[in-house]
């Protein structure tokens, strides 16, 4: 794709909503405080915010009337990266910034959190009420003897319970982390282990697909292995008794008690993130409570656009960032949308269902679930009510042009769609949302505040229009202050400082258009190289899954010992579907002609299923490996796979290749 393939705009927002947008207000604000261009728009912005990183976020806090309990020294003690030291000298704490909209008696009794189930029944929570619990349970394990820098945590859906439980922990200066309840022992241990937590939150079971899933033994497997509990709590989703030692979570959140927010180092630890860990035990990336709180009220608050009018729906888990990015809608005040289930759950509408009922405002989703409404032939514009929805955002994998035209057709002409990209890396997004830019079909509107993004060629020189590596040149809030457990910070470092010394490179092809859009073209890292001519596998998966035959594909490219290069495509087939030679011929051709010849696989293989992540994404490298010879044991980290069982197919095939 080159940079003058969507010349139109698919979307342009109306001079109102670019004057009431709060990245307009925002930049005429810092122009008078900070020196920003008055003129120039977003562009202009996004330019003064990198060439003026330590004034841009000077004026993010101010704009955002973050509370430092004792003042910073300067904004960036050190640039370096990795190590880049942020607001040095300063104390705060994220949890007394979640809840300060409760403070306000106008919005008091106003909901913080809605929860929906499959059931579609709708649970406020106010904010008092929010703040009310918090309180009591962060006196409650203050009394379990939690200090600041111990690790709690939660084996717990997207339930108002996980809310309550991280910004306890938070209050009290402890580090969150989370994994969601459909998650195996042996993926939580390998997560859990790590981090040493001394409380775990837990249900007993959760409910997905209309069906109940019990976990108790899971959980009775995690109190054996994780000697460094001091204290279990149990949540009854389910509605079951505690067991034996556990404490029951009603006792512990009933007391009216005022939050005490312990005041911490502006890089205290948060919470500890993973990666998708597809080789050896997750990475467990540890952020910080001020990068995280400046980098979320940024990306929220003038991105995202969201504030105290408005309705925040993210379709995640707690074993995904997005859940963190979702909860710090609470930051802007903004009310959260908890929804608990299936996606697809009686039905393929079942997100424009909640949608309707909760009044979101911002609704966000994967790509896999646009594409898959498509696919079903969907209207949600039709059959549900989303006259309050002003944006759709994706993210978790590059949004096809098909996906662009859909919901602008089907959803809302005048529908701001926002595809995202980021990473669990930096809990935040690196390219997206901009409520004042127009949307170009494919794209992602532009690179974000404070990111000085960048796509690079291997000798470290900037390209625009060309395919190149995803670097930021300059440090962000919200980057790693480090890995757990690595302590001279060398696993850190090779994870992004490897290729270029000092400039984080984030493992994926992006190409920056002339006129500053982002396209995502997939892993670089998994890239293929076809004689010299580098392609993302997200453009292949965008053409072929087009076709109703095909349910969903992995694409490969080996570089063979004898100098050869084998592309195979493999595809797992819609029910009653046949792969014969005309339905090859089929997917030769939608490639050929949509993408080039060079993109046409070597072989097109059959496979049972198409392997995941546990957070959805298609594991090309680790498939890659096995296809090279690598043993199963060496190539993936079995808990991180969605069907471990699927892999024999492709160990298989590399025996028989060999």
């Amino acid at each position: 794709m080159t940079a003058a393939a969507n010349e139109t705009p698919l979307w342009q927002p109306g001079p109102d909503r670019i004057a009431a947008a709060a990245v307009t207000r925002f930049q005429s604000w810092a122009s008078q405080r900070y020196g920003a261009p008055a003129e120039g728009g977003y562009p202009a912005l996004h330019q003064w915010s990198v060439d003026e990183l330590d004034t841009f976020w000077r004026a993010v806090a101010d704009w955002f009337d973050v509370r430092f309990s004792t003042p910073y020294e300067t904004v960036l003690g050190d640039r370096t990266m990795p190590g880049a030291q942020w607001f040095p000298g300063a104390t705060l704490n994220y949890a007394e910034h979640a809840l300060r909209t409760a403070e306000d008696p106008l919005r008091a009794d106003a909901p913080a959190l809605l929860h929906v189930d499959e059931t579609h029944t709708q649970v406020p929570v106010s904010w008092s009420a929010l703040r009310r619990r918090v309180g009591s349970l962060a006196a409650e394990l203050r009394a379990l003897g939690v200090t600041p820098g111990d690790r709690v945590s939660g084996y717990l859906p997207n339930i108002p319970e996980a809310v309550v439980a991280f910004l306890a922990t938070a209050a009290v200066g402890a580090v969150w982390t989370s994994c969601a309840p459909d998650f195996g022992a042996r993926s939580v241990l390998d997560r859990f282990q790590q981090v040493e937590p001394v409380v775990l939150f837990t249900v007993d079971g959760y409910r997905y697909g209309g069906k109940e899933h019990h976990r108790a033994d899971t959980v009775a497997e995690l109190r054996r292995e994780l000697p460094t509990l001091r204290a279990v709590v149990h949540i009854p989703l389910l509605g079951t008794e505690a067991p034996e030692g556990a404490l029951e979570w009603s006792a512990l959140t009933s007391a009216d008690t005022e939050p005490v927010f312990e005041q911490v180092p502006f890089d205290h630890p948060l919470w500890v993130l993973y990666s998708s860990g597809t080789t050896g035990l997750p990475k467990a990336i540890v952020q910080s409570q001020g990068g995280i709180l400046l980098e979320h009220f940024k990306q929220i608050g003038l991105h995202c656009d969201l504030g105290p009018e408005d309705r925040f729906f993210w379709y995640t888990s707690t074993g995904w960032m997005m859940w963190n990015f979702l909860v710090s809608g609470l930051l802007t005040g903004t009310t959260l949308v908890l929804y608990d289930g299936s996606p697809g759950f009686p039905d393929v509408s079942a997100q424009w269902r909640v949608a309707e009922q909760t009044g979101a405002t911002l609704f966000g989703t994967s790509a896999a679930y646009v594409m898959a409404c498509r696919k079903a032939d969907v209207h949600p514009g039709r059959d549900f009510d989303l006259s309050r929805v002003q944006c759709v955002a994706t993210t978790g994998s590059p949004l096809p042009p098909d996906g662009f035209r859909w919901l602008h057709d089907e959803v809302a002409e005048d529908l701001w769609i926002a595809s995202v990209s980021g990473g669990t890396d930096v809990c935040s997004c690196f390219a997206g949302a901009v409520p004042t830019l127009p949307v170009h079909i494919g794209e992602l509107q532009a690179a974000c505040l404070g990111t000085d993004l960048r796509s690079w060629d291997p000798a470290g020189e900037p390209l625009v229009g060309e395919v190149g590596e995803l670097v930021v040149t300059a440090p962000m809030p919200s980057m790693p202050i480090r890995f757990w457990n690595d302590p001279d910070g060398s696993r850190y470092h090779d994870s992004y400082f490897d290729m270029y010394p000092g400039v984080w490179r984030h493992g994926d092809w992006i190409t920056i258009t002339d006129h500053g859009s982002v396209i995502i073209h997939g892993r670089s890292d998994s890239t293929l190289n076809r004689q010299g001519v580098r392609m993302g596998s997200a453009d292949i998966y965008e053409a072929v899954e087009r076709l109703p035959e095909i349910r969903e594909s992995l694409v490969i490219g080996l570089e063979e010992p004898d100098g050869g290069y084998w592309m195979p495509l493999f595809v797992h087939l819609a029910e009653g579907a046949r792969l014969d030679d005309e339905l090859r011929d089929s997917i030769k051709r939608t490639i050929r002609e949509n993408l080039s010849p060079r993109h046409v696989p070597d072989e097109v293989i059959e496979v049972p299923g198409i392997p995941h992540t546990l957070t959805g994404k298609r594991i090309e490298v680790p498939v890659k490996r096995l296809l090279q010879g690598t043993a199963l044991a060496k190539a993936v980290n079995p808990g991180s796979i969605d069907n471990l069982e699927l892999l024999h197919f492709y160990e298989d095939l590399a025996r028989k290749r060999r």
